[in-house]
C-alpha cells in the first residue's frame, strides 16, 4: 500500500461538526506506524501551508477499517466535548475524517514536543509533577467522555516543556466494553495485556503510574505491581498511597480521587451533571412508557393476598399457619398437534384457516411442477419426517390468480410467528433481513438458547444463495420487486421457550407497503413488525447531506409513508395501541457512527444473554437521538405500538459504489431487533414476554 509522494489532489472530509470541506492537498511519503497494523501515516499539506497528519487504511481490511471507525468516533467525541477548552490541548486534536473514502482516513493536527522516551530520568521534580498532573487530568477527561485511551506509553505521550500531548486515540475503547488484549509491559495494565474483564478508566491510571516511575527512575519497571524501590521516589508518594500501581483496576483510585491526592484542581467538578443534550428525548421516552404501562394496567402492583381469619382455641388465637410452599409453575404446553387444525393456524398470505391434510401434500420438482405425495402406505418414521421437511400443502382458499402453498412444517409445529419488515423502498429492508439470516445461519442465536432450522430447505437454500451469500461477497442487493400477492421471503423453525414454532419473514417492496391495496391485506394478521428507519431520510445532520446528494435523496419531515399505511391498517386491540409487538431499527447507523450516542451502542457487540435493562437503555437512547435530530413522525411506530423496542443497527457497515461495497460488508447488531421480537412473542428463554418492550 506504499505510494510515492504526490501533489495537487483534492481531499474531501468531514469536520468534527459534520461539515464537508474540500482542500487542495499535497502528501508526503508513507510511513509504517508501529503498533497500528493495517495503517499508514503521512503528512498532508492542505491549501497553501496547513500541514496535518493523515492515518489511513487500505480497502479490504475490515479489522483495520473497524479500528479506524472507532478511533474517529473517539477523536470526534473528545473534540466536540473539549475542543474549546484550554485543557483540551492535552489531546492530539482531530481535523477531520472520511470513513467512506476509497482509503478511509483520519486527519490530526501535528503535535509539538518530544516523546517522553527522551525525558526518562532527565527532568526535574517540578516538570515531573506537572506531567503527572496533566496525565491524570487527561484520564479524568477521557473518563467523563466514557473512553479509555489504552495506549499511554513513553513513545505515545509528548512533552513540550509546558504541555502534555496524548497520541491519537487509535486503541480507545468505550468504558465497560470487553477489554481487547493490547499493549506491552509495563505500560499496559496486566488485565489489559491479557484482554480480561471490561475496559476501565483506571486502566489508564496504571499507565500514568508507570510513566511517572519511568520519569523519576529513568528506567521502566517490570509492570506486575508496585516497583520494588518505589519508596525511594518521594514524588511518587501520592501514586503509591493512592494505589495507582495496584495490579487490578479495582484496587486503583478513581481519576478524580487521584487528582485530589496530587492536589490537582478538577475542571469538571463544577460542571458535573451538566445539561444532557438528549435529556428531553429521554424524558419523553420515560413518559411514554409510563403512559403505556398505565393504559395496559402494568403499573399496578398485584394485590396482596388477603389474610385468612385465624380460629380461636379456648379464647386465644390459634398459632399462625406457616405459608404453604409456592405452587409449582405450570408445565409448558405440549407440542400442539391439535393446533394444526385450530383457527389460529392461518395461512399467512390469505389469512384464512388451513388444516393439515396429509392427503393433499405435494413436492415441488426442479422445474416447478407439483408432484403429489402419497403417504398412505407404511413409511418408516425417519423417512416420513424427511418427506415432510420438503413437502408443501396447497392452500385450499387459493384461486388461479393467487396459487400458493404452505410448507408442511408450517402446519405441523407450534403457533406460527409472522414478521414483516416495513419501510419505503431503499431503506435497506432486504439488506437487513439478509444480514439477520446470515448471522442466524452462523449460529448467532444459539447463545440465547435458540435453535434454528430451515422451514423449507429448498427455499432457504435459495434465499441464502441469492441474498445472504451475495451480500457477504460485497454485492449490493437489488431492490425488492413489487408483487401482486404477498409471499414471505424465507422461514425458520425456531426452538426456544415452549414448542418449536415456524417463523416467517415478509419483505415487500416499499411501493407495495405504501399502497393500501390487496397486497397489504396480509398485514392484519402479522404477528410482529420491524420498522426500518433510514437516517438519510430522517435525520437533520449536516454530515449526511453529501451522502443524500450522492444518492439523490431528501429528508422527509412527514416520516415514512409505509409506516403510516401499515399503522393505519393493522388492528388495535389495546385501545389506542397496535397489539402486535414491534421494533424500530435505525438502519445504516454506521453513517452516524461518530455521534457519541450511536457509537456507545454500535461500537459494542451484543451481550451473550438477553438483558432487558440494556435493551430498555438502548431504546431510550435511540428514541432520544431520533427525537433530537428528526421530526416526531419518525417515532410514530413507538407511539402507536403497545410494546416496542428501538435499536441502532447497520446491515452493511458502509456505502455501496457501483453495486458493490468496496470495504466489504460488516453487519453490526442486526440480531438485536430479532431477539427483542422473540422476547416479546414468548420464544426467547429466560425473557418475560409480559415485560419485554415496555
Amino acid at each position: 500500500m506504499t505510494h510515492p509522494a504526490h501533489t495537487d489532489e483534492e481531499l474531501s472530509f468531514l469536520t468534527h461538526t459534520g461539515n464537508l470541506v474540500r482542500f487542495a492537498a499535497r502528501f508526503g511519503p508513507d510511513e509504517e506506524v508501529p503498533g497500528r497494523p493495517g495503517r499508514l501515516a503521512r503528512t498532508a499539506t492542505l491549501g497553501l501551508d496547513w500541514t496535518v497528519r493523515q492515518y489511513r487504511v487500505a480497502p479490504g481490511d475490515p479489522h483495520a477499517h473497524a479500528a479506524l471507525e472507532r478511533e474517529a468516533a473517539a477523536a470526534v467525541a473528545l473534540e466536540r466535548r473539549y475542543g474549546r477548552e484550554r485543557f483540551g490541548e492535552v489531546f492530539t486534536r482531530v481535523v477531520g475524517y472520511s470513513l467512506d473514502a476509497p482509503e478511509p482516513f483520519v486527519l490530526y493536527r501535528i503535535a509539538g514536543g518530544d516523546p517522553l522516551t527522551a525525558h526518562g530520568g532527565a527532568l526535574g521534580a517540578a516538570d515531573q509533577q506537572q506531567i503527572l498532573a496533566q496525565l491524570v487530568l487527561a484520564v479524568r477527561l477521557l473518563e467523563e467522555a466514557g473512553l479509555v485511551h489504552r495506549a499511554l506509553a513513553p513513545d505515545s505521550v509528548r512533552w513540550d516543556g509546558r504541555h502534555v500531548r496524548l497520541a491519537e486515540p487509535h486503541a480507545a475503547l468505550r468504558a465497560g466494553e470487553p477489554r481487547e488484549a493490547f499493549g506491552a509491559a509495563p505500560w499496559a495494565s496486566p488485565e489489559q495485556r491479557r484482554g480480561t474483564g471490561t475496559a476501565d478508566p483506571r486502566d489508564d491510571l496504571w499507565s500514568v503510574a508507570q510513566l511517572g516511575y519511568f520519569l523519576a527512575a529513568g528506567r521502566p519497571d517490570r509492570g506486575e505491581g508496585p516497583p520494588a524501590d518505589l519508596a525511594g521516589f518521594r514524588g511518587l508518594a501520592a501514586l503509591d498511597h493512592g494505589g495507582a500501581f495496584a495490579p487490578q483496576a479495582a484496587g486503583r483510585p478513581a481519576p478524580a480521587e487521584l487528582m485530589r491526592l496530587l492536589n490537582v484542581p478538577d475542571p469538571l467538578a463544577a460542571t458535573a451533571g451538566g445539561p444532557d443534550p438528549l435529556g428531553r428525548g429521554r424524558a419523553e421516552y420515560d413518559a411514554q412508557i409510563a403512559r403505556k404501562r398505565a393504559r395496559l394496567g402494568l403499573d399496578r402492583p398485584p394485590p396482596p393476598p388477603e389474610p385468612a381469619a385465624r380460629p380461636r382455641w379456648f379464647g386465644r388465637l390459634a398459632p399462625a399457619r406457616q405459608p404453604a410452599p409456592p405452587a409449582a409453575p405450570p408445565a409448558p404446553p405440549p407440542a400442539p398437534a391439535a393446533q394444526a387444525t385450530s383457527p389460529e393456524r392461518l395461512c399467512p398470505h390469505c389469512l384464512l384457516p388451513v388444516a393439515f391434510d396429509p392427503s393433499r401434500l405435494v413436492a415441488i420438482g426442479p422445474t416447478g411442477e407439483r408432484v403429489p405425495l402419497d403417504l398412505s402406505g407404511e413409511i418408516a418414521p425417519a423417512r416420513l419426517r424427511d418427506l415432510l421437511r420438503t413437502a408443501y400443502q396447497p392452500c385450499p382458499h387459493a384461486d388461479e390468480d393467487t396459487l400458493h402453498e404452505l410448507p408442511a412444517p408450517y402446519l405441523t409445529n407450534g403457533r406460527p410467528l409472522t414478521i414483516a419488515l416495513v419501510g419505503s423502498s431503499g431503506v435497506g429492508k432486504t439488506h437487513l433481513l439478509a444480514a439477520m439470516l446470515g448471522e442466524v445461519e452462523q449460529g448467532g442465536l444459539e447463545p440465547y438458547g435458540l435453535k434454528c432450522l430451515p422451514l423449507n430447505p429448498d427455499t432457504h437454500r435459495t434465499f441464502l444463495r441469492e441474498r445472504v451469500q451475495s451480500l457477504q461477497q460485497g454485492r449490493e442487493l437489488g431492490r425488492t420487486g413489487q408483487q401482486a400477492f404477498a409471499r414471505f421471503a424465507d422461514g425458520l423453525l425456531v426452538t426456544g421457550r415452549g414448542p418449536t414454532r415456524p417463523v416467517v419473514f415478509f419483505d415487500l417492496a416499499g411501493e407495495d407497503l405504501a399502497q393500501d391495496g390487496e397486497v397489504t391485506r396480509f398485514l392484519t394478521g402479522v404477528d410482529a413488525f420491524v420498522f426500518v428507519v433510514d437516517p438519510l431520510r430522517a435525520l437533520r445532520l449536516p454530515s449526511l447531506d453529501p451522502v443524500r446528494a450522492l444518492n439523490g435523496l431528501r429528508r422527509r419531515d412527514l416520516g415514512d409513508e409505509a409506516f403510516t399505511t401499515v399503522l393505519n391498517r393493522v388492528p388495535r386491540d389495546h385501545g389506542p395501541y397496535v397489539a402486535a409487538p414491534a421494533v424500530v431499527a435505525l438502519n445504516k447507523s454506521d453513517l452516524v457512527r461518530v455521534e457519541p450516542t450511536v457509537d456507545r451502542w454500535l461500537g459494542r457487540t451484543l451481550p451473550p444473554a438477553y438483558r432487558p435493562d440494556e435493551v430498555r437503555a438502548e431504546s431510550r437512547d435511540v428514541h432520544a437521538f431520533v427525537a433530537k435530530h428528526a421530526s416526531p413522525a419518525w417515532l410514530r411506530p413507538f407511539d402507536d405500538c403497545a410494546r416496542c423496542t428501538l435499536h441502532f443497527v447497520a446491515a452493511t457497515g458502509g456505502q455501496a459504489r457501483d453495486d458493490r461495497f468496496p470495504h466489504g460488508v460488516r453487519p453490526r447488531r442486526v440480531l438485536a431487533p430479532l431477539l427483542s421480537i422473540f422476547a416479546m412473542c414468548g420464544l426467547l428463554p429466560g425473557a418475560d414476554p409480559g415485560e419485554a418492550g415496555i
